[in-house]
């Protein structure tokens, strides 16, 4: 049962970053300027523009491997850096990012859950 709700776990920090992905790119196709706002959001927040796909791509590599249990100790570490990297670039709500981070790790030390390519892998 345990490494039932471990999998739960991980696919609920996943659709974290992948929810928001789905979100900017429905942003993205609905409005012809919504990239453009999304970089200038990130300007007033005081991280260049230039950073805009860079935070997609890494949520949507980091949200894929979580959901998929792809080398999920390294990603669940990486993320958790990224996140709290991220926190205090944009100066988000640091409790509740911080409590994202916080699961993100207990996911690395704990990283054998069930339906993950990870398992796929050991038993082969």
């Amino acid at each position: 049962m345990q490494k039932y709700l471990a999998t739960l776990a991980r696919i609920l920090l996943a659709q974290l970053f992948l929810v928001q992905v789905i979100v900017l790119i429905i942003g993205f196709t609905s409005n012809p300027d919504g990239y453009q706002q999304y970089q200038a959001s990130l300007g007033s927040m005081g991280l260049p523009g230039i950073f805009a796909p860079l935070i997609i791509l890494v949520n949507t590599i980091g949200g894929l491997a979580l959901l998929l249990g792809y080398k999920t100790k390294a990603f669940a570490l990486v993320m958790a850096v990224y996140i709290v990297g991220l926190t205090l670039l944009l100066k988000l709500p640091l409790l509740q990012y911080l409590a994202i981070a916080g699961g993100l790790l207990l996911l690395h030390a704990n990283p054998n859950t069930a339906c993950s390519l990870d398992n796929l892998k050991n038993k082969a």
